[in-house]
């Protein structure tokens, strides 16, 4: 199968996803714009983060745009808790683009307390805080192809490699002390597995309509397999019409997922601004879970230019359950 057929079955694609258990990865995991928009970013996907975003969005991004990015989230006051660290490097000279993340992604539940004394005693056992990390690793090729004017698929080849590791803490310490210790947990066997993340994008003068099926070949590590994930976006963008840097995003799950903190289908809205002749982007947004959890983020974001097509982008997120975000990323893009 040739490249070009290989992508045009994107669009397609996108409509075929069951979902199946086991997921530990979340679509809000990379790109410190993308983060900082809430999330709403399937329909926008212009820098290389869209190879985890949605590939088809290279074909409408820059000539060249190149990203180092490190950041974490985390829920980590009160049990359950949760944290997850990333970091990366993505490319994109469409029609290609080259991507490498590294992901830790740790969990604790509560104490199991088993009562053996009769009823009304105030007895209990605790058998110990389950704690379990995922430590995992990504290398991706993206391939993007032009289908119609201004209608755009493609397609992240990824090879997934990691491990799971898992121990059980009997100590009363703080959520935040036992997630620091991943280092403590026994080593869990490595495995590695290939996957496959479709994206489709299509755009007409303002409008930019979106979607992006991640995982469409399930790849499993250490027993927890990344579950399909798909979700639609639309973005209103002005800017080749009007000359006004602004753009309006919504994000949707079509499908509900699994993830470390419960069932997800999350839907997103956000914004980006730029000013004084595109030195300073300013961005927001949030997002909110329609199952499961009631997770509810907010997050803010903002872009430095610290000289033509050089940038320093950022986010900070806060949200539900004391949950709090923070990445950072040095962009090259022209």
């Amino acid at each position: 199968m040739n490249i070009r057929r290989l992508i045009s079955l994107a669009a397609a694609g996108i409509c075929l996803g069951i979902g199946a258990p086991a997921s530990a990865q979340v679509v809000e995991s990379v790109g410190s714009r993308a983060l900082g928009m809430g999330g709403a970013f399937v329909a926008v996907a212009s820098d290389s983060s869209g190879v985890w975003w949605n590939p088809a969005g290279l074909a409408a991004g820059p000539f060249f745009d190149m990203a180092l990015t490190h950041g974490q989230v985390e829920a980590a006051e009160t049990l359950p808790a949760w944290r997850q660290g990333f970091s990366g490097f993505s490319a994109a000279a469409p029609p290609l683009g080259l991507s490498y993340y590294r992901f830790r992604i740790t969990d604790i539940q509560p104490f199991d307390t088993t009562t053996e004394e009769a009823p009304g005693s105030r007895e209990d056992r605790r058998t110990g805080v389950p704690v379990r990390s995922l430590a995992a690793s990504q290398l991706g090729v993206t391939v993007v192809q032009t289908l119609l004017p201004g209608v755009h698929a493609g397609a992240t080849l990824k090879y997934v490699r990691g491990a799971v590791h898992v121990a059980r803490e009997d100590s009363l310490e703080a959520p935040g002390v036992l997630l620091d210790r991943g280092e403590e947990l026994d080593t869990g066997v490595r495995s590695s597995d290939f996957g496959i993340d479709l994206g489709v994008l299509a755009v007409a003068g303002v409008v930019r309509i979106g979607a992006r099926m991640g995982n469409v070949r399930e790849a499993e590590v250490g027993g927890i397999r990344m579950q399909r994930q798909t979700r639609v976006g639309i973005a209103i963008d002005p800017e080749p019409v009007t000359d006004l840097p602004l753009t309006v995003a919504f994000d949707a799950d079509v499908t509900e997922y699994d993830s470390v903190t419960g069932a997800r289908r999350m839907l997103a809205l956000g914004a980006e601004q730029w000013l004084f002749a595109k030195r300073l982007g300013v961005r927001g947004g949030g997002r909110v879970n329609s199952t499961g959890a009631k997770e509810r983020v907010g997050t803010a974001g903002a872009s430095v230019a610290l000289r033509p097509g050089m940038f320093v982008d950022a986010h900070v997120s806060r949200g539900s359950a004391h949950e709090t975000g923070w990445s950072i990323t040095a962009r090259v893009s022209f």
